[in-house]
């Protein structure tokens, strides 16, 4: 492809990537997915950096649809564009919320290990963890996965932390009350979550959404750049 044509692609798809930005922004998460699938057509296939943005933000729009299977396609596209490979920390934890969605605990419970490790070694002021401390609730996604994949059980026990005489559901010692599970779309993302549209080079930020109550049900609507 001509180098001038390269550049007409790269920015006939950012222009319709930030339509689809201003459509999730104003809650129309279904034509935010549509910018982002037409954005993708537009991008050239070099522009893999873009292309992961793109892929994440549409997993994300499908995470809010409570369509789990696209978004963790999509998910595992931007991964597998990532370099390095599968180290895209919004997309593995799009990817875990998904999984957890689906009840495949052991998936979303790598996923959102390897989040973490990703968090803990990124330069990204948004995404570092502050003070080395574990973002609450990817905590909580951890400790809900581990109970209902039973890992690391016999390890508890002999640490005191599972009560074994009663039923699974007192595995892994006193936040047991799923509950109080949130998902990373939910009220603590906007200080110490991260589940933003977009990536470092995207036009979107991570705002407060105490306001949102329901796991899925009701989509989480966050405030993009211009």
């Amino acid at each position: 492809m001509p180098k001038e044509d390269l550049h007409i692609k790269q920015a006939a798809a950012l222009v319709v990537k930030l339509e689809g930005n201003s459509l999730f922004s104003s809650g129309n998460i279904s034509g935010a997915a549509s910018k982002y699938s037409e954005a993708l057509a537009l991008c050239p296939m070099r522009s893999k950096k873009e292309r992961v943005v793109l892929y994440s933000n549409r997993a994300q729009c499908h995470l809010l649809l409570q369509q789990p299977l696209a978004a963790i396609s999509d998910a595992t596209r931007a991964l597998c564009l990532h370099n390095p490979l599968n180290r895209h920390a919004k997309s593995l934890w799009r990817r875990a919320q998904a999984y957890d969605m689906l009840g495949l605990a052991k998936e979303s419970l790598l996923d959102a290990i390897l989040f973490i490790n990703e968090c803990s070694q990124s330069n990204d002021p948004d995404l570092s963890l502050r003070q080395n401390k574990v973002p609450d609730y990817a905590e909580r996604l951890v400790k809900k996965q581990m109970r209902a994949a039973w890992l690391f059980r016999e390890a508890a026990i002999k640490l005191g932390g599972v009560h074994c005489d009663g039923d699974a559901g007192d595995i892994y010692g006193h936040e047991t009350d799923d509950s109080e599970w949130e998902t990373a779309s939910e009220s603590d993302i906007g200080n110490d979550g991260r589940d933003e549209m977009g990536d470092d080079d995207d036009d979107s930020e991570w705002k407060n959404e105490d306001e949102r109550k329901d796991k899925y049900d009701k989509p989480s609507i966050k405030v993009l750049e211009p």
